[in-house]
């Protein structure tokens, strides 16, 4: 238009982002907690809840129910300026005793046996009522038994927050959120990666898909459900722009699992989501990738 404004040119087969997306430097941290519900469906508020844990070393499993949300993240903000939730006691100081009822088990290295957790009677509990709720219906909270054990790993607890399903609020059990706690004092929320590899997502054969969409809807109602999407991608483990490489980063903001060391220079936009890309980081080192290969071969 005659402006006489500068421009670049860029040459038509120059198809490489000219913004690189930052990459997130990893550090391995050894998590000693473990924790799974090994029967969802059979829980609920006046029945109880089942759990098996699964720690590297002796262990102490607190649940406490009916356990206020408020104070709760209070707790997790002590811990990052206050003090340390190193041990039950230290969280329940930071609860203010803002709960029902706690139950504690004493967990050995290794040992996998099913604790069964439950309201008494006379508590007289049926629902947490409607949502959005004061309460949690379960906390539970893993801390390392040995004094000594608590200088050695960086993760000193894990809290777990657990829906479990009543009258008022039907929704299927599950695990909603788990914050690993460091020694240092951070907390990290533990998150699933979103693979396209091997069917790594939970099997839908267990639900219909009218329970899914309704659990996801509830989920939604109750500020619990996170945008994730659903995926149906083939089972392969190969990136899935070249359908080459082997997947190895994985893109944040949205978790997606789906680039291969070759693409992922190319992309500022996830290829399965379209979301931006804030950061990036590899599942293992090209080193460590070179080793698997050698052993395979």
């Amino acid at each position: 238009f005659g402006l006489g404004v500068p421009v670049i040119l860029r040459n038509s087969e120059e198809t490489e982002s000219s913004t690189r997306v930052l990459k997130k430097r990893m550090r391995q941290v050894k998590n000693p907690f473990g924790l799974e519900i090994p029967h969802p469906a059979t829980a609920s508020v006046t029945k109880g809840i089942t759990l098996t844990p699964d720690c590297l070393e002796d262990c102490i499993l607190t649940c406490y129910w009916g356990c206020s949300v408020q104070k709760l993240h209070e707790a997790l903000q002590k811990h990052v300026y206050c003090f340390r939730i190193k041990t039950p006691q230290a969280l329940e100081d930071a609860l203010y005793s803002e709960y029902l009822y706690r139950q504690q088990y004493f967990i050995k290295k290794n040992d996998k046996e099913e604790k069964y957790c439950q309201l008494p009677e006379d508590a007289q509990v049926v629902d947490f009522g409607p949502v959005p709720r004061s309460r949690y219906p379960l906390i539970a909270l893993l801390t390392l038994a040995d004094e000594e054990d608590r200088e050695i790993y960086d993760v000193i607890s894990m809290v777990a927050v657990i829906h479990i399903p009543d009258e008022s609020y039907r929704l299927s059990c599950r695990i909603l959120y788990q914050y690993l706690l460091l020694a240092q004092g951070q907390y990290h929320d533990l998150k699933q990666l979103f693979m396209s590899a091997n069917s790594t997502a939970p099997s839908s054969s267990d639900t219909s898909p009218g329970e899914s969409s309704t659990d996801r809807s509830l989920l939604e109602k109750a500020g619990l459900a996170e945008d994730e999407p659903e995926l149906h991608e083939e089972n392969s483990k190969d990136c899935v722009v070249c359908q080459n490489g082997s997947v190895n980063w994985v893109l944040l903001p949205c978790r997606h699992a789906c680039l291969c060391d070759g693409c992922i220079k190319y992309f500022q936009q996830c290829p399965m989501c379209r979301q931006f890309v804030q950061e990036s980081f590899p599942l293992c080192s090209k080193k460590e990738q070179d080793e698997d290969e050698s052993t395979h071969i």
